[in-house]
């Protein structure tokens, strides 16, 4: 797939590694593909399984899990 003519904002992808309800969310951001790359089903992306339980895709940094920066 060419690389289309997309503004370079990040991908944010929210996943799980299993589909239990106790499995841990994690958050992967790829800055190199357009959101159409990642969504997909034929694109294998360094570090999401493919078994993982993908919860939702968003673009912009604003939807990085800000907990580790400080509040001021």
């Amino acid at each position: 797939m060419a690389k289309d003519k997309y503004p370079d904002l990040p991908v944010v992808v929210t996943f799980k590694t299993s589909n239990r309800s106790n499995a841990k969310t994690k958050q992967k951001v790829i800055r190199n593909r357009n959101v159409d790359e990642v969504n997909d089903i034929n694109t294998k992306i360094p570090g999401i399984p493919e078994c993982a339980v993908i919860l939702s895709i968003a673009i912009g940094e604003r939807f990085k899990d800000k907990k580790n920066e400080p509040l001021w």
